[in-house]
């Protein structure tokens, strides 16, 4: 018998947000819109989007002028305050709990694209920082302080290095391998393998490599953490690997002989996937809320087309073909947005491992929901806008193309329905 959820799901007071929401909203008109209309830098933006970003003579990374933009962009952010809402206090952040950051991250997304929150490359105003958090939780004084600190600030950057070319969600069988090497009466490690989608090594002072260093393949314990500096020697990016959102930031990259010292392990030897599984439910419950933030804007762009757009003598938005679907979008927003907001509040009631045994299902509802969302309202805003919704002038495509990697990552859709599959019938989690 499937047993019922006993702990009442509950949430704050929206009112309590709404002062930081307004100082945002403030920010982002008083800063950012006239730095995204001064000089050419709207061709980022408008319909030349994906060419200007996109350094297309580089292998297509980021083109460096855009990136400078971003960079500026969250600088002004940091020295508002806006950038660090999420993190500790103790790193002069605003303890934002889930729900804030739920809100907060539909709310900038329902803007549409722009400098306050882009979604091509993760870029927003409000920052997640992932990998602070598990600096903080798993690393030794000196990482501490020589990462924590940079990572907030800009100066370190730390990319991440688990999935290979053979294994994406099978993580337990990746076939990257590190070896015990004692050099110059230092104890080390020596790394060889390959991964693919290493997002951010272009720009990375560091990447936080995965390796087997004990045990068999499929074995949860035997994996170590390591934090490379980049470059390192023995570590080569292979290629640049185009795709459906571009520009690329996503390499494969290969580790030949790559020498590590013990002081590199981060966390406990034999128990990285506890880092790399750190802060994944936290980001998946923060990209539904982003994927939220987009199939809103998609939806309330489209009404207002239909009630503008007129056909043969009449309003769009006469045609119930028209209305029906959107009515059903909507209510799908509504429903999966409060489920979301109801699993980040509670997120905040209990600690990791609560978390992961008792909510890890309701947060792959909400990604996986969520996700199909953005991408569904996208592709009815694209119907719905007829050939301008076809185009590059309208920013649905733009949408679409991002949202789609979203069903992929932190988790394919067929993850999250593992997972809750694995609840509902009772193989993992308990109540």
């Amino acid at each position: 018998m499937i047993q019922p959820t006993t702990q009442p799901m509950t949430q704050p007071d929206p009112a309590t947000l709404q002062p930081f929401l307004v100082e945002l909203d403030s920010f982002i008109e008083r800063e950012l819109a006239p730095l995204e209309a001064e000089g050419d830098n709207r061709r980022f933006f408008d319909h030349r989007r994906e060419y200007a970003r996109t350094d297309w003579d580089d292998n297509g990374k980021p083109h460096a002028d855009w990136e400078a933009l971003l960079a500026e962009a969250r600088r002004r952010a940091r020295e508002a305050g806006f950038l660090g809402f999420a993190l500790p206090a103790e790193y002069g952040g605003g303890d934002a709990s889930n729900w804030q950051m739920a809100v907060v991250r539909e709310h900038l997304a329902a803007k549409g694209i722009g400098l306050h929150c882009d979604l091509q490359n993760e870029h927003s105003i409000v920052g997640n920082f992932p990998t602070t958090l598990a600096f903080r939780d798993f690393g030794t004084e000196a990482q501490k302080a020589a990462f924590i600190p940079g990572s907030i600030n800009g100066e370190v950057a730390v990319a991440f290095g688990l999935t290979e070319p053979a294994h994406g969600s099978d993580a337990t069988w990746l076939e990257t391998r590190a070896e015990p090497c004692r050099r110059d009466g230092v104890d080390g490690w020596l790394l060889n393998g390959e991964k693919m989608w290493t997002t951010g090594a272009h720009a990375a002072t560091h990447i936080l490599v995965f390796a087997r260093s004990e045990g068999e393949d499929g074995d949860a314990r035997g994996i170590t953490c390591f934090v490379m500096p980049n470059p390192t020697p023995g570590f080569t990016i292979e290629e640049w690997l185009w795709t459906f959102n571009m520009p690329t930031d996503h390499p494969r990259v290969s580790l030949r002989d790559v020498w590590l010292p013990d002081s590199a392990i981060l966390g406990e030897r034999g128990l990285g996937l506890a880092v790399a599984q750190h802060f994944v439910h936290e980001n998946r419950i923060r990209q539904a809320a982003s994927s939220l933030g987009t199939a809103r804007y998609c939806i309330q762009e489209s009404v207002a087309w239909a009630r503008e757009r007129h056909t043969f003598g009449r309003p769009l938005a006469e045609n119930q073909a028209i209305q029906f679907r959107l009515a059903e979008l909507q209510t799908d927003y509504e429903l999966i947005r409060a489920l979301t907001l109801e699993v980040a509040a509670r997120m905040d009631t209990m600690n990791k491992r609560e978390v992961a045994k008792v909510l890890s299902d309701k947060v792959a509802m909400c990604n996986y929901r969520a996700n199909r969302l953005a991408c569904e309202a996208a592709d009815a805003a694209i119907q719905v806008h007829g050939g301008m919704g076809y185009s590059r002038y309208k920013q649905f495509e733009h949408h679409y193309r991002h949202h789609r990697r979203y069903r992929i990552t932190e988790g394919s859709d067929e993850i999250q329905l593992r997972k809750i599959a694995g609840h509902l019938f009772g193989f993992i989690g308990g109540r």
